[in-house]
């Protein structure tokens, strides 16, 4: 899989809420949650996503903040598959916050 333009990533990113674009090789955003049981419940979620598509983000848990940074080793960069992930995290923390 090979990297995506700095000018794809942006394009996609003005559809993404919150995500930003951190040294041209990262995805990052930072999901805030009410306590912190529902913070680790979202990332057994996403590490449960991870398993199913093979492709982990790092994670940091900060109490009831949970920050999610993604990026392709392979490639050296972000991918297309990075930009297809992010939302559905998006989708999981929806399900984990209603």
């Amino acid at each position: 899989m090979d990297r995506v333009s700095t000018e794809i990533i942006e394009s996609q990113l003005t559809k993404l809420n919150g995500w930003k674009l951190v040294n041209k090789k990262w995805l990052l955003k930072k999901y805030r949650f009410k306590s912190f049981l529902d913070s680790i419940a979202f990332v057994n979620e996403i590490a449960k996503l991870s398993e199913e598509k093979n492709h982990h983000p790092f994670i940091s848990i900060d109490y009831t903040i949970v920050t999610l940074k993604l990026t392709s080793w392979k490639a050296g960069g972000i991918t297309d598959f990075d930009l297809f992930l992010v939302p559905q995290y998006d989708i999981v923390y929806e399900k984990i916050t209603n």
